[in-house]
């Protein structure tokens, strides 16, 4: 039986305000992969002028809304939209009703601001929304300028955002001031679209011992656990960042690498290591269970039987044998390492950066998704790389017998 236009009607506007309720949820949580479903390719962002960092403006697809108004948000903001209500306009946009709600980063001082956003859909998708707020509230809340770094030194040349621990002379040991340092860099790196690579390295004779044992030994009577918990989770979310940018990483090791900071070594995509350089987890000699990703990355990279010796057997592996298991790419000597990662840092800079992103994404998802899933995460993904200025630009160099030019757009 056919249904008629008004049951039709309804069920289109229940399928648009279930899409727009999703949308508000993977806002909420950061949820790049559905951000990815639910937008349309040919998104169209318009938001309210006089936003403070100027963000009021328009924005075309997806990357550009993401990138350069959520993500910029997100570096001075920690900010949430919470719709209220929900009602179709006589056009068919769905009209929402809400407010942004949070703090500004480092001041603390507070956001209130209502909003009405105007939300259209194609293919079931989000199409376009249009944002109305006030922007006098989101100008009171201070936005400071970013947070001087401590303990680790960040630059950006040539569009290769560079990393480098620096505690020498506690052999780059992590406690709080380089979790949040580290927090702040992966935020600096996410909202700057003009970061093409990232190289991460670190100074003295140690790329990192791991946790700074001497700060939880001074930790009174069941303090231990809070100090933990402090310090690992901007730490832990720094590494979630890093693993989601779309800009390859590249890390240079040597000395050691030990306990959780193995975990700067787990988020690159080329990874090398100065002979002699020692690696092991070293949590269960402290009575400690792991942080880092260790217990997610390892049995990923070197199989669960290896990842259960590397943790219960204490087992120290040598670079030759990081590489045999898998936890490096390249093994180098000393003199080297640096202007061997830097290279390859720079050539990957030179690459298509929208091609590397969509490329981290299937890697990284590939271990939740069976292959159905994949497989169409794959279609998904060439069609968005292939909708870039660089795909068509390098299709027409490959014709011409000529070399590319990648812009990362």
């Amino acid at each position: 039986m056919k249904r008629d236009d008004a049951e039709v009607k309804l069920v289109d506007r229940v399928a648009a305000e279930g899409l727009a309720k999703e949308l508000y949820r993977a806002l909420a949580t950061g949820d790049r992969t559905s951000l990815d479903r639910l937008l349309h390719p040919g998104f169209e962002g318009h938001t309210t002028e006089g936003l403070p960092l100027d963000l009021g403006g328009d924005y075309r697809g997806p990357d550009d809304m993401r990138r350069e108004f959520w993500g910029r948000i997100a570096k001075s903001f920690i900010a949430r939209a919470e719709p209220a209500e929900f009602g179709f306009l006589d056009d068919g946009r769905l009209l929402v009703r809400g407010r942004y709600t949070g703090t500004a980063h480092t001041s603390g001082a507070p956001l209130d601001a209502e909003f009405i956003h105007l939300l259209s859909f194609d293919d079931g998708r989000v199409r376009e929304l249009v944002q109305l707020t006030d922007s006098g509230r989101w100008n009171e809340a201070p936005t400071p300028a970013e947070r001087p770094l401590e303990t680790v030194d960040f630059r950006i040349t040539d569009g290769i955002g560079e990393i480098r621990l620096n505690r020498p002379a506690e052999r780059n040991a992590l406690d709080q001031a380089v979790a949040d340092d580290l927090y702040e860099v992966a935020l600096r790196c996410a909202s700057d679209s003009g970061i093409r690579a990232l190289l991460i390295s670190g100074n003295g004779p140690a790329f990192t011992v791991g946790g700074d044992i001497s700060v939880f030994a001074d930790a009174g009577e069941g303090e231990l656990p809070a100090v933990l918990r402090r310090m690992t989770t901007p730490y832990h979310e720094a590494l979630r960042i890093f693993s989601q940018l779309e800009a390859p990483i590249v890390t240079a090791v040597h000395g050691a690498v030990a306990g959780g900071g193995l975990g700067l070594l787990y988020v690159a995509d080329i990874a090398f290591a100065a002979e002699g350089t020692k690696f092991a987890t070293g949590f269960t000699s402290l009575g400690l269970s792991g942080d880092g990703g260790n217990s997610w990355f390892l049995p990923r990279l070197v199989g669960p039987r290896r990842a259960a010796e590397l943790y219960f057997e204490q087992r120290v592996l040598e670079a030759a044998e990081a590489a045999e298991w898998g936890l490096v790419s390249h093994v180098v000597t000393a003199d080297v390492l640096e202007e061997r990662a830097r290279s390859a840092a720079q050539r990957l800079a030179q690459g298509p950066i929208r091609a590397y992103g969509e490329i981290r994404r299937l890697l990284r998802d590939s271990w939740s998704s069976t292959l159905s899933q994949q497989l169409v995460a794959e279609t998904e993904a060439i069609g968005r790389a292939a909708a870039t200025d660089d795909a068509l630009g390098a299709m027409t160099a490959f014709l011409a017998k000529s070399t590319p030019t990648f812009k990362g757009r």
